[in-house]
């Protein structure tokens, strides 16, 4: 009994230093109500125990008394978030404040099969982090596909169907040799943006990734939500069309040339849509490809608005290869989607651009890591607190890496 309520107290002073970072002894015990003697007791273990440092030193009250600054000590482990698209793929490492220390960017090698493809991500991810790999606790991934979190399975992945097999999550985590993560692509760019970008001054937001795939991500109070398949945000499978064809068919970057090629369009890739058209009232109205992006549009007017009547989410931000070409656009997608419900959430561009995914894995890897050291798990939505991790210092190191 002795020993679970020193357990439970070491809990309540890490997670109070966690969510206060860098306080001192007197602000956690004032925070968290335990006495000053428990809370030393339990800061001088995890001290001992390599978790927790004495950083500086800080005059606390008028006649010059000074008290110890404490925080935890970042560089103990290094967390890796991968976010493998099937044209792209992208890898952050960094260590327990996430302070970034590896950013790189690749070309997805989708003919690869499953057990192929998971060793090169395997060896992608030693070599980014390189020297350091042993310091690595957890590696959290992102995948185009629904990511079942009990049986462990991923599906409705077309667009990398290797990902769906078995052999891709257990060969990747063998390679790797430290536990792996797997979610939704979408679930770990809302995380990224959530605690990084975009989402970060609300709890109520969802991610809506257009590319490839056409991919959800809602989060309620800061939590992610997954569902017990991983289907929830799978709008991309609502049959819209007189013929059955889905959502994804009419927003997706596959979807689009595809459309595109039926209606005799040639279109170089999907953002030269954007371009032709020019938006509500450019081109001719009976053009293909007019009609072609009045498809689309609404078409996403159709995802948002699902988006919006299903969760309630006071941000949506959008991201993913298509995303960047309706900058310029979401003033009037906002309109539609007022003119559709009376209370609508605001659409953003992902602040974390590309990165927005690894940045989520990141943080998916540190939660885990953070339950491991003793943090509450109630606490996990509003962690990491730091502001280290941002779009400037991921393109600082990305850039030192290519350089």
């Amino acid at each position: 009994m002795v020993q679970d309520i020193r357990e439970l107290n070491r809990s309540a002073v890490l997670t109070e230093l966690m969510s206060l970072r860098p306080a001192t002894r007197k602000q956690i015990a004032e925070s968290t109500g335990i006495s000053a003697a428990t809370v030393t007791r339990a800061i001088d273990q995890l001290i001992a125990d390599g978790i927790v440092c004495e950083v500086s030193e800080v005059v606390v009250e008028k006649r010059g008394r000074r008290a110890i600054l404490l925080d935890l000590v970042a560089e103990r482990s290094l967390v890796v978030g991968v976010d493998l698209g099937a044209s792209s793929t992208r890898i952050i490492g960094g260590d327990l404040l996430a302070n970034p220390v590896v950013a790189v960017e690749l070309p997805t090698p989708s003919e690869l099969g499953a057990a192929e493809l998971a060793l090169w991500l395997a060896q992608q991810a030693k070599s980014a982090v390189g020297a350091r790999w042993s310091a690595v606790a957890a590696v959290s991934l992102g995948l185009p596909g629904a990511v079942d979190q009990v049986e462990r399975s991923v599906s409705n992945a077309p667009n990398l169907k290797q990902v769906e097999d078995p052999a891709f999550l257990a060969v990747c985590e063998l390679a790797l040799g430290v536990p792996l993560l797997a979610d939704n692509d979408a679930n770990l760019a809302l995380l990224g943006e959530l605690r990084f970008g975009a989402a970060r001054h609300t709890p109520y937001a969802a991610m809506l990734s257009l590319g490839a795939g056409l991919g959800v991500g809602i989060a309620i109070d800061g939590a992610i939500l997954r569902g017990r398949h991983g289907l929830v945000g799978e709008f991309g499978q609502i049959p819209v069309g007189a013929l059955g064809e889905r959502l994804e068919s009419f927003t997706t970057g596959p979807g689009l040339m595809a459309r595109a090629a039926a209606a005799g369009v040639p279109l170089e890739s999907p953002a030269r849509l954007f371009e032709a058209s020019g938006g509500e009232g450019g081109g001719s109205a009976d053009s293909p490809t007019t009609q072609l992006r009045a498809d689309f549009d609404r078409a996403l007017v159709t995802v948002l608005t699902a988006i919006a009547v299903s969760s309630e989410p006071e941000t949506i931000v959008l991201g993913g290869g298509i995303a960047k070409s309706l900058v310029g656009d979401l003033g009037r997608y906002q309109e539609r989607l007022e003119q559709t419900i009376r209370i609508a959430p605001t659409l953003t561009s992902a602040e974390l651009g590309d990165f927005s995914g690894a940045a989520g894995g990141v943080v998916s890897a540190l939660h885990t890591v953070y339950l491991t050291l003793g943090v509450e798990q109630a606490a996990l939505s509003a962690l990491p607190k730091t502001d280290l991790l941002t779009p400037t210092s991921i393109r600082r190191i990305f850039n030192q890496m290519i350089e």
